[in-house]
C-alpha cells in the first residue's frame, strides 16, 4: 500500500507539472509559424492578355503557380523569411511549370521576399532581408492562429500596399469549417506593365481554418486597363482541387495536434493529476491511521530459523 501510495503521489506531480505546462508554456511555442514550410499552390483559371501586335484579346485557358518557402537559416524565434515564387501561364496542355521571360504563354511572373511574424503573422522588418525587398505591411501568406471573425490588413503585391480583408461568412470547404474573407479594389492606379500606367481592378477571395490561421483556398478575379480605358488584361483563377484538399489534410492534422496539445493533455494533466494526488494522499491517511500496520506487515515478512 505505502508503494502504491508513492506511485500514485509522484504519477500525480508529473501529469499536474504537464498540465500546467501545457496551459502556459506550450501556447507560446506550437502557435507559431513553422520554420520548414515549403508548399505549391496551384491555380487554374481563364484569362485574356492583349496582343499589341494585333490587339486580340482572347479568353484561354491559364495556371498560376505560387511556390513559397521558408528560408530556415535567415529566420529566427521571431520572424520567418519566405521566398515565393509567382506566375500565371497560359495552360497550352502541357506540364504546369513557370515558363521563361521570353515564352508567349507567359502572362505574370514576380519572386518576392519578406518576413513576418511568427506568432501575428503580420510582414516585419527584418535585418535578414535583402536590401532590394520591397517593404511589406499585413498578412501575407497566412493569417495568425484563432482567426477571428474581423477585418485584417492584407498585402496587394499590385498595389504595393495592404487592403483590409473582410470577414464574409463561414463556409465549410472538404470537410473543413472555414472562414471566408474578400476585398475588392477598383480604378486604382498602377504600371499595367513596366513604364505603362493605367489601372487596377479585382477581387480577392480566401478560405481560412479558424484554428491555424492557414489558407486553404483562395481566388482572384482581377481587370488592368490602360490609362485610354483599353483592358490589357482580364484573368480569373482560384485553388485547384488537389491543392485545397492537401491544405485542408494540413489543416485538419495541425488543429488535431493543437487539441491535443493545448486541450487534451492540460485536462488530462490537472485532472488525472489531482485524482492520482488525492488518491496517494487518502492511502498514506488510512495507513497512518493503523498504528499496528507496520509491525504486523515484519511478522509476516519474517522468516522462520
Amino acid at each position: 500500500m505505502r508503494v502504491l501510495a508513492r506511485v500514485l503521489l509522484g504519477f500525480g506531480v508529473f501529469l499536474v507539472v504537464a498540465g500546467v505546462i501545457a496551459l502556459t508554456w506550450a501556447p507560446g511555442v506550437v502557435k507559431k509559424t513553422p520554420l520548414d514550410v515549403d508548399t505549391l499552390t496551384v491555380y487554374t483559371g481563364e484569362a485574356a492578355k492583349i496582343d499589341p501586335a494585333t490587339g486580340d484579346f482572347d479568353r484561354r485557358p491559364v495556371y498560376a503557380l505560387t511556390d513559397t518557402k521558408a528560408d530556415s537559416e535567415a529566420s529566427s524565434s521571431d520572424h520567418v523569411l519566405f521566398v515565393t515564387t509567382q506566375c500565371a501561364v497560359f495552360d497550352t496542355g502541357g506540364e504546369k511549370v513557370c515558363v521563361d521571360g521570353e515564352d508567349p504563354d507567359l502572362i505574370t511572373a514576380n519572386i518576392d521576399v519578406f518576413a513576418t511574424d511568427r506568432t501575428t503573422a503580420l510582414s516585419v522588418d527584418d535585418k535578414n532581408l535583402p536590401a532590394d525587398a520591397v517593404p511589406h505591411e499585413g498578412l501575407v501568406n497566412k493569417f495568425p492562429f484563432d482567426v477571428q471573425k474581423k477585418a485584417y490588413p492584407f498585402w496587394d503585391g499590385t498595389l504595393g500596399r495592404a487592403v483590409d480583408i473582410e470577414y464574409q461568412d463561414t463556409e465549410t470547404v472538404d470537410g473543413l469549417e472555414t472562414y471566408r474573407f474578400s476585398y475588392t479594389v477598383a480604378d486604382e492606379p498602377i504600371e499595367v506593365a513596366e513604364g505603362v500606367d493605367g489601372t487596377y481592378d479585382n477581387v480577392i477571395t480566401v478560405n481560412v481554418d479558424p484554428r491555424t490561421g492557414s489558407i486553404v483556398k483562395s481566388g482572384q478575379d482581377q481587370q488592368r486597363y490602360l490609362a485610354d480605358g483599353t483592358q490589357a488584361l482580364d484573368i480569373t483563377v482560384v485553388t485547384d482541387d488537389d491543392t485545397i484538399k492537401t491544405a485542408v489534410d494540413e489543416a485538419k492534422a495541425n488543429g488535431s495536434s493543437l487539441t491535443l496539445l493545448l486541450t487534451i493533455v492540460p485536462v488530462v494533466g490537472l485532472v488525472g493529476g489531482a485524482l492520482c494526488l488525492i488518491a496517494g494522499g487518502l492511502l498514506l491517511a488510512r495507513r497512518r491511521e493503523r498504528p499496528g500496520a507496520r509491525v504486523a506487515e515484519r511478522s509476516q515478512d519474517r522468516v522462520p530459523a
